[in-house]
């Protein structure tokens, strides 16, 4: 590891440095505090009405993917940054970060400005009508309008994770989670003199946390580097780092796009069945959050982990941990989808009581034991794929499964079979079991050992990374 004064490394106890364990718990921990910021927004806001809880998750599914065209630079650069790192050149490694906030951020205004300029057209694109339309376009024009925000905090976030310092992102989780609590009880209903504004309110106190994430997030960003990002490293777009960013993160953005454009779809399905079924399928959506939490942590964690290994020529290890990743996750997804199941009346019962809403979204959620595992092991591996530099495979897998099979399979079970939300949720389950499957055959070939982004010059070697013996836990 380089120091910061450019003087010779110290050697470290790298096994300990990149223990899953150590990575994944502040990991876990962030991906809750994130998904908790959404549940609360849900929970305020099903004191408004179930309309503005339908409302805000339409928005929100514009804005996911938003998010996900801005990580076609976040995705990349952190596993190009990873990969250097592994071969440790952090000068380089910094240059690659400096370059990619610079890129996020531009990419990031540009979305405001569209969703500034479109948001509403957005919204009538999904067949939403009155109240709901109403509250849809009051959030977007706020949260959406500030996207930028959300692209610099992905940015500084996937960076300083790439470093290891998983808890340092995790407490600005923390903090967001405070301020948008505190934001959400004075704005939403204006409480302590504050004006009341309803589903405006909730998104001011988005849009407020996000700000104040971003200058902790800067802040640590500079503490943790190894070499520091020069005020020059913002300025130099590079094409070559801008080609090997755009390796990886136009393809893996694309699969994300793909998958989100079809939840989209899914959601317009649902927009046919009743605001009843908008908003069992946005309750059901939010406690699913929590049982696929576990395995996204360990995919984030598990692809640091793989990306380093690939850029120190360690491949054979970055096998044997994906493995081990995969089935750790598995336990604790199908432990925590036959309690979510078991508790699946009084789970939903916190958000409404609205009988037939409370009908659907159990029902659904009996499901999630099909749906939640496969879901889990392609997390671990479609990530693990993208940290290794193999990120266009997937994107083909996706554009068969997800589109060519699962949505016009939602149609029929929905429309053709009057299944109503469960056949929206088999459908989607369909399309990752088959993804598992191929997946599986990807990983198991190491056919993904040839798209290293970082040249060796030496053959595959197993020094100074990961112990040589099982892989970290």
């Amino acid at each position: 590891m380089q120091a910061k004064n450019g003087t010779a490394p110290a050697k470290l106890p790298l096994e300990k440095e990149f223990n899953l364990f150590r990575l994944t718990w502040p990991i876990f921990l962030e991906v809750f505090l994130f998904m908790l910021m959404g549940i609360v927004d849900t929970l305020v806001l099903s004191g408004v009405s179930d309309d503005a809880v339908a409302a805000v998750g339409a928005a929100n599914q514009v804005i996911s993917i938003a998010i996900l065209i801005l990580e076609v630079v976040g995705n990349g650069a952190a596993i190009v940054i990873a990969q250097y790192i592994g071969s440790r050149n952090h000068y380089e490694a910094a240059k690659i970060s400096g370059l990619s906030i610079t890129l996020n951020l531009i990419l990031g205004l540009v979305m405001s400005g569209i969703f500034l300029l479109c948001g509403h057209n957005l919204m009538r694109l999904l067949n939403l009508q009155g109240d709901i339309l109403m509250y849809a376009n009051s959030y977007l024009a706020v949260v959406g309008g500030a996207i930028f925000l959300q692209a610099l905090i992905n940015m500084l976030s996937a960076t300083i994770r790439t470093y290891g310092q998983t808890k340092a992102t995790m407490l600005v989780a923390l903090g967001m989670n405070a301020l948008n609590l505190a934001g959400n009880y004075l704005l939403v209903f204006g409480h302590l003199g504050f004006p009341q504004l309803g589903v405006q309110g909730s998104a001011w106190a988005t849009v407020i946390s996000r700000a104040v994430a971003v200058v902790f997030l800067v802040w640590m960003l500079y503490q943790v580097m190894e070499v520091r990002i020069q005020f020059k490293f913002y300025l130099n777009l590079s094409r070559e780092y801008i080609m090997k960013i755009l390796k990886i993160g136009i393809p893996s953005a694309l699969e994300q796009i793909m998958y989100q454009s079809c939840q989209m779809t899914f959601f317009f399905y649902a927009t046919f069945l009743g605001a009843q079924a908008l908003a069992a399928r946005q309750y059901a959506t939010n406690i699913s959050m929590f049982i696929y939490l576990f395995a996204i942590a360990v995919a984030i964690g598990t692809g640091i982990i793989v990306g380093r290994l690939v850029g120190a020529n360690r491949k054979e290890d970055a096998y044997h941990q994906v493995w081990s990743s995969v089935k750790r996750a598995l336990v604790i997804t199908v432990i925590v989808d036959l309690v979510v199941i078991a508790l699946r009346h009084p789970l939903v019962g916190i958000f409404t009581d609205d009988a037939e809403v409370i009908r659907m979204a159990t029902q659904v959620l009996v499901l999630s034991i099909v749906l939640e595992t496969a879901r889990t092991f392609n997390m671990i591996v479609i990530g693990s794929l993208r940290a290794a530099g193999d990120a266009k495979f997937p994107v083909y897998v996706g554009l068969v499964s997800m589109v060519g099979i699962s949505l016009p399979l939602g149609y029929v079970l929905v429309f053709q079979f009057n299944m109503g939300l469960p056949g929206i949720w088999l459908a989607i389950a369909v399309d990752e079991w088959i993804r598992v499957a191929v997946m599986y055959m990807r990983w198991k070939s190491r056919v993904w050992k040839k798209h290293s982004l970082v040249q060796h010059d030496e053959p595959e070697q197993g020094e100074n990374l990961l112990p040589q013996t099982a892989p970290s836990s």
